[in-house]
């Protein structure tokens, strides 16, 4: 299982070395942009109540399922939603953070020793994903163990297996909003902030409802829900917030930041990737109601490439 000393660890890196890793002097010139400190400062503040309304949004439409029959995991509808949540994510992963992991870590603001000779960013994606099955087999056998019958087995292990793929989910998600969050605050150009308020805004919408379906399945605690639910969607703004305090002394494109941001983003599209594929998707998949229903498949489908086709659109701006 996700252990909270790893959340921490990874989140301290995040919020704090990211930012003084970015100060100081780079190789490379920045772009030149049309700098308006007073009205990128207006786009970002729009950019955090509009990133709050949208993540809080999207995680709390699959925890309704509660109080909305319609939206319990055992309804048709919650199987559209997960399939349509698994295509966003693994959208996210393949089309918005590993290009930018890819584009960190062999930026030619780098040295071309080591980082333009080895491929950084795919050992890295590759070793988060075997971390994170390690740790799902190891959750499950862990858990499984010495069980009273096979019904409490089964019952036991898939309760398990949503809470590890709940918070896993969150901290590959919640590293990659911080990383976004932290460069639109950083930005001075209102020309680069402006369409990135609507794009993150349904980016975070899409990604909430992914993660709220998980944490409904794992079947928390009300408090767990809502601290979940609460972190995910305070990560973006509180990354804008970041950016705006250190935006007169941040450097994106120095090396210590592109070594930063690139290491993180490989990491989180690992885990995203994986998580998508195998713990969401797969499982859904083989699942026997989806099996024995042609129209549920097929609905199944639709959903999913309609939720990659809508966050890949986004990569436009985002």
């Amino acid at each position: 299982m996700a252990k909270p000393q790893l959340l921490l660890l990874t989140l301290f890196c995040v919020f704090f070395l990211l930012p003084s890793s970015a100060f100081g002097d780079c190789t490379c010139d920045t772009e030149d942009e049309e700098h308006d400190k007073t009205q990128a400062l207006k786009y970002k503040l729009a950019a955090i109540a509009s990133i709050l309304v949208g993540g809080v949004t999207g995680v709390c439409i699959p925890v309704l399922g509660k109080t909305i029959p319609a939206l319990r995991p055992e309804k048709d509808v919650f199987f559209f939603i997960k399939a349509f949540a698994a295509g966003v994510i693994l959208s996210t992963g393949f089309i918005h953070v590993l290009p930018d992991a890819f584009e960190n870590l062999t930026s030619p603001c780098l040295s071309d020793s080591p980082w333009q000779d080895f491929p950084f960013t795919g050992l890295l994606k590759t070793g988060l994903e075997m971390w994170r099955w390690e740790e799902s087999m190891r959750a499950t056998y862990t858990n499984t163990r010495a069980t009273p019958s096979f019904v409490d087995n089964s019952a036991s292990s898939d309760l398990i297996r949503h809470r590890v793929i709940s918070q896993v989910l969150e901290l590959g998600i919640v590293v990659h909003s911080v990383i976004i969050g932290i460069s639109l605050g950083a930005s001075e150009s209102p020309k680069t902030i402006r369409p990135l308020v609507a794009a993150l805004t349904f980016h975070q919408f899409f990604e909430g409802m992914g993660l709220g379906g998980c944490i409904a399945q794992a079947k928390f605690q009300n408090r767990a829900v809502v601290v979940m639910a609460t972190f995910f969607s305070l990560t973006t703004p509180v990354g804008i917030a970041i950016g705006i305090g250190i935006s007169n002394v941040y450097n994106e494109n120095s090396p210590r930041a592109l070594i930063f941001e690139g290491i993180f983003n490989a990491a989180s599209a690992g885990i995203l990737i994986y998580m998508a594929q195998v713990d969401l998707l797969a499982v859904d998949y083989m699942n026997p109601r989806v099996q024995s229903h042609a129209k549920l498949q097929i609905g199944v489908n639709v959903s999913l490439l309609l939720g990659a086709g809508l966050m890949s659109l986004l990569a436009k701006w985002a």
